[in-house]
Order: C-alpha cells, then structure tokens, then sequence
C-alpha cells in the first residue's frame, strides 16, 4: 500500500526569519508522522510531502531528526534522502497482521455460483409448473408474478409466452412484476392472492 502525507505550513510561516520556521514546521510534521506511523502500525510506502526547503542543512537535519524519531519503532523499516521535489520516502513493514473483514455476501441472483438462468430457460420452468397447476386446479384463476426482466421477457411480442399459454390452456393467466423479486423468482397465485406452493 501506497500512503502520502502532505504537510502544510498553516499560519505557522509567517516570521522574519521564513527558512527556521518552515523548518520548525517540517520538524514537527516529521514527529507526529513517526508517532502516528507506529500508532497505527502503517505500512508500505509512506510518501511525505514537507515544505520546500532552501538551506542544506536543513534538509540534513530534516532527515537526522526523523531517522531519531523512527529509532523506537519496532518495525523494520527504511528511510531515503530528501528527492529534488522535497519528497521523502519511507518503507515500513507491519508489526501486526493485517486483519481481514470479509464484508461480501452471497449474490441474491445466483445464490453464489456466479450463474443465472437464462430467461428462455426460466421460462420452461414456468411453463412445466403452470401445466402441473392447470392439470391439479382445472378451473383456477392464476396469477403469476416475477421479476420485472422476466415479465418483459413473456410479454415481448405479439405471439408472446402469454398469447401461447392462453391458446395451450384456453385460460388467461395474468403476468405481474414485483420489484423485490429476484431474477429467478415467480410465484402463482389462485384469485384470492394466496400463493399456490408446488411444494
């Protein structure tokens, strides 16, 4: 992992003499950045972003000040000269194990297997459940209720799944959308809407 800190001068730099104070800012900086490194325990590659600097000197005691202030911190650890841009890098390795959250769930649609019926195989399946409700319940009114993807799919068409059914059963059976239905799911139900269970 990449981190960079930018370091700011704030209302800081505003002395007489700006070269002491920009450095007293970098100095600063350079401290709390140790402690919150070891704080922390970050890791990777730490990219600092100090005022610019225009003394030498203070660039050598920018860097011997902040070698000082990382001497404690148990983690391994490398820290290189100031680049031409003011730019300090810093390696740093971990003292504690990275702790991993597994936030992702189990995908709704495909229960996790990374697959989904196609419509035109869903629709098979519909139709080998509604000849089993027709053959049990001959003269029930039904309702069938699915995704609104799949409920598109049946009503494309002039000679669309429904226009089939109707003249297979001689039976209108209404087609309605639930929002909260996942693409695989459909439901029938008899003219008082309670569900008809297969099971």
């Amino acid at each position: 992992a990449m981190h960079v800190i930018d370091v700011n001068s704030g209302h800081k730099v505003g002395s007489s003499d700006q070269a002491e104070a920009v450095l007293a800012v970098n100095l600063e900086a350079a401290e709390e950045i140790a402690r919150q490194l070891r704080l922390r325990d970050i890791g990777g590659l730490i990219i600092i972003d100090f005022i610019d600097m225009r003394v030498p000197d203070h660039k050598k005691e920018l860097i011997r000040r902040m070698r000082d202030y990382m001497r404690n911190d148990r983690a391994q650890h490398t820290i290189l000269p100031l680049s031409k841009f003011g730019l300090m890098q810093i390696t740093r390795q971990r003292v504690r194990p990275e702790v991993k959250i597994n936030t992702a769930e189990v995908c709704a649609s495909c229960k996790g297997t990374g697959k989904v019926t196609p419509s035109i195989l869903l629709t098979d399946e519909i139709e080998r459940d509604l000849e089993f409700i027709m053959q049990s319940r001959p003269n029930a009114k039904l309702q069938l209720k699915v995704h609104p993807y799949v409920d598109a799919f049946l009503k494309q068409g002039v000679f669309n799944n429904i226009w089939k059914w109707y003249l297979k059963y001689y039976r209108r059976i209404r087609v309605s959308s639930d929002p909260d239905f996942q693409l695989q799911d459909y439901k029938f139900f008899d003219k008082n809407d309670d569900e008809i269970r297969l099971n």
